[in-house]
């Protein structure tokens, strides 16, 4: 395609932030058309970006022939609906994550995908571990940890730490669904590097039940979790087999640590943190102390999803980061914990439909 055009439903901040800089990076890609929740919001994003069609519902949108691909920038409760309805107007998906609100919503959007493999479908990937993925890829296939024995994944802020911040769209169940606090975006990031695992134990709390709503002025029911706590069974050849993993989330603690993932091997450590950039730390098992591991500028990734996603619709390259078979898969997980969590039994993942 020589011309590609790009109609955008839900221009919100990583749109303006990413989305846009990088799809009008692309040479001979245009972005045509806008859909935002309300009139009002849809006028002004085509203002300040020079975006020349409006629409006021976004399946006029999707049924556009004017429109080659569309990018889904709303919350999870609509993603679904639009990417199934955009594939079936033969339009291209890149949509935001979380893929969906369950799994089952995702695994209807792999479903439609896959009765259209000739369009393009994507999901805008976790963007912690880009910079570092290929030299860490390149570290655990040359066998620096040896066999994996442990993993441990923090996710901890203190976002929701106060009970009088207004509640977040994040913690409505109806728009967000099953996902909650940094869960998605850490294990996705996990699961490039290691295998999905194949059975949780979960438990979370709410610490402030009801939150103030200053769009409809009342107290508003919290549906997702304020802290998480996951124990993991993680398949590899440690000794008697599976490898086990920790994860802690939380968003209503001070002084936590931040986001970080830990590998423990028998023969060595990796520690990757995100504060701001992505940062690797290793050791061996007869080291004093880790060191940073250095990224050789040629294998150095970075953020490019606007680029792959054209490149994608042109032939030029495959997605990696992140198809929708993926998304199915940590989708799977994130409800295999909120299972998991309510039975207060262990759960195996996949579940199956």
């Amino acid at each position: 395609m020589s011309n590609i055009r790009i109609g955008i439903v839900g221009l919100g901040g990583n749109t303006r932030l990413r989305h846009i800089p990088g799809f009008r990076a692309c040479p001979d890609v245009e972005i045509v058309g806008v859909c935002n929740r309300r009139a009002a919001s849809t006028q002004a994003a085509a203002a300040e970006f020079g975006i020349p069609k409006t629409y006021s519902r976004w399946e006029d949108l999707a049924a556009d022939p004017a429109v080659d691909a569309v990018m889904i920038g709303t919350w999870p409760y609509l993603h679904r609906d639009i990417t199934v309805a955009a594939l079936e107007a033969g339009k291209h998906v890149l949509t935001e994550a979380r893929m969906a609100r369950d799994a089952t919503e995702a695994r209807e959007m792999f479903a439609a995908s896959r009765q259209h493999p000739e369009l393009v479908t994507q999901i805008v990937p976790s963007p912690f571990g880009l910079r570092v993925h290929r030299v860490v890829k390149d570290l655990l296939a040359g066998g620096f940890l040896g066999p994996l024995r442990e993993v441990a994944v923090l996710g901890i802020n203190n976002a929701v730490a106060d009970p009088s911040v207004p509640i977040h769209w994040r913690q409505s169940a109806g728009l967000s669904g099953l996902n909650m606090l940094a869960l998605g975006i850490l294990h996705e990031t996990l699961v490039r590097w290691i295998p999905h695992p194949t059975r949780v134990l979960a438990q979370s709390q709410i610490f402030t039940p009801t939150r103030h709503d200053p769009a409809t002025g009342r107290m508003e029911q919290v549906g997702t979790p304020d802290s998480v706590q996951i124990l993991t069974e993680i398949p590899g050849d440690a000794i008697p087999g599976n490898a086990r993993g920790i994860y802690h989330l939380s968003g209503a603690i001070h002084h936590g640590p931040g986001m970080q993932i830990h590998l423990y091997g028998s023969e060595g450590t990796l520690k990757y943190s995100f504060d701001g950039e992505d940062r690797v730390s290793i050791g061996r098992r007869d080291e004093r102390s880790l060191r940073e591991l250095e990224v050789p500028p040629e294998k150095a990734g970075g953020w490019r999803v606007e680029e792959e996603f054209i490149n994608a619709i042109r032939g030029v390259e495959p997605v990696q980061f992140t198809d929708f078979a993926t998304g199915v898969r940590y989708m799977e997980f994130t409800e295999a914990v909120a299972k998991s969590a309510a039975s207060g039994r262990a759960v195996d993942v996949p579940m199956g439909e």
